[in-house]
């Protein structure tokens, strides 16, 4: 779907600020209330717009260890990925899975409280799990970047 320049306008206020009303987005643009809210509509309707969503502060949460995990698989089948991937959707501390190219079929974010945690996490969770051959870490030293939004 083509976006043109006021639906791009839309989207990076909407990403900037879920919580703008349909006529502060219409004041920051230079547009009426109506077209506004027929373009946001749209944009939901067509799935631009997934759902809206309330980010929250991890640490303040207790959760204070980011980790990245490398996992290689048993086997590099179909059977094989579908039964990791249906564990995974499981695991709450796993916030991020991506199958990829390279040495290793999957990487994981999770995030965890502390170490404690993730060793168990490690040991009674992700390496049990069936189709689990190998699992390397990477524990998070300092976050530079994190965001939630899209170039448009």
């Amino acid at each position: 779907m083509a976006l043109d320049e006021i639906d791009k306008k839309i989207l990076r206020l909407l990403q900037e600020d879920a919580h703008y009303t349909l006529k502060d987005i219409a004041n920051k643009i230079n547009l009426s209330l109506t077209p506004v809210h027929d373009r946001v509509k749209r944009l939901e309707k067509d799935g631009i717009i997934e759902k809206y969503v309330t980010l929250l502060d991890k640490k303040k949460l207790g959760n204070n260890l980011t980790v990245y995990c490398q996992v290689t698989l048993t086997k590099q089948t179909y059977d094989t990925s579908e039964g990791f991937n249906q564990s995974i959707l499981n695991l709450p501390e796993v916030v991020e899975c991506n199958y990829v190219s390279g040495n290793f079929d999957y990487m994981l974010k999770i995030i965890i409280p502390d170490m404690e945690s993730y060793h168990h996490f490690h040991q009674k969770k992700l390496s049990i799990l069936p189709e689990v051959s190998l699992i390397n870490t990477v524990f998070v030293i300092s976050e530079v970047k994190s965001t939630t939004v899209l170039p448009i």
